[in-house]
């Protein structure tokens, strides 16, 4: 119920901003509004740009590209952001997009966000991920470093080299493969940490440590896991969960809020093993 209020408001607040186009309208006139950053160290500051004939079914990577073409010609230099696959699977398009990260539309990137969704004339407000665990490097390209600290933690099982297994080697019932499934299809892209009040990563974690802990490949290692990933994330500067759920509303996969409870209780319990140990 929580996380379905708090869908509703950002796409209320995307509704009121992003509104749709006339549907004869063939080109679009925008205005932008980016933030350019040289240096990490650096200071950086919103600059203003004006972009015409912008195609209602071009991706917004695509409207970015073409303003930077715009930049080059003219001698300027042009806007840094990060995209790989395009197809909303790597999570490397990460940019807040009037506030909301990737433009708050349920369940889509950046990249598989359309110029349909914007009115002509408007203006957009593009910024990178703001947390202090993702330091900006130029423009709208963040470090983005500490979610990788995390995997190295424990984001892995010990399997045998050679041929892979037969699927139907070790029985998994449905149920439970279904769920790791929905776990493991977080990105990594950050927008978790984005639109959370503390930047916690704990959706982040939590997914990764729900995908692994519930299959028995991950079993052996489930404890150390726990322990090791929510360490590591700690010492990576990431704050600690509220309970808000902005992070669950604005993830482009919809990892539900239920990865942080598992997490939680894993790690009590490994804490209690390790203390018993001891």
């Amino acid at each position: 119920m929580l996380k379905n209020l708090i869908s509703r408001t950002y796409r209320s607040q995307s509704a009121a901003t992003n509104k749709p186009l006339v549907k004869n309208c063939s080109s679009m006139n925008l205005k932008l509004k980016i933030w350019r950053q040289d240096t990490s160290d650096g200071s950086g500051q919103f600059k203003h740009y004006e972009i015409n004939n912008v195609s209602p079914d071009s991706s917004f990577l695509e409207m970015l590209d073409m303003l930077n073409e715009q930049l080059v010609e003219s001698g300027d230099q042009s806007v840094a952001f990060d995209s790989d696959c395009r197809e909303g699977v790597c999570g490397m398009c990460s940019l807040t997009i009037n506030g909301i990260p990737h433009g708050g539309h349920q369940g889509t990137t950046t990249c598989q966000l359309h110029m349909r969704s914007f009115s002509d004339g408007q203006t957009i407000t593009i910024e990178p991920f703001r947390a202090k665990s993702f330091p900006v490097l130029r423009d709208l390209v963040v470090d983005r470093g500490g979610f990788d600290e995390i995997i190295q933690a424990g984001g892995f099982i010990p399997c045998r080299t050679g041929s892979a297994q037969d699927a139907n080697e070790i029985p998994i019932p449905k149920p439970l493969a279904d769920d790791a499934f929905d776990f493991a299809a977080c990105i990594g892209c950050g927008a978790c940490v984005a639109a959370c009040k503390n930047a916690s990563a704990m959706l982040f974690t939590g997914a990764k440590i729900a995908h692994l802990n519930s299959l028995p490949q991950g079993k052996a290692e489930k404890d150390r896991r726990t322990l090791s990933m929510v360490s590591k994330m700690d010492e990576a500067g990431f704050g600690n969960c509220r309970n808000y759920g902005e992070c669950s509303a604005v993830c482009p996969k919809e990892i539900p809020l239920d990865v942080i409870a598992k997490m939680n209780r894993d790690f009590a319990v490994a804490s209690v093993k390790g203390f018993i140990s001891k």
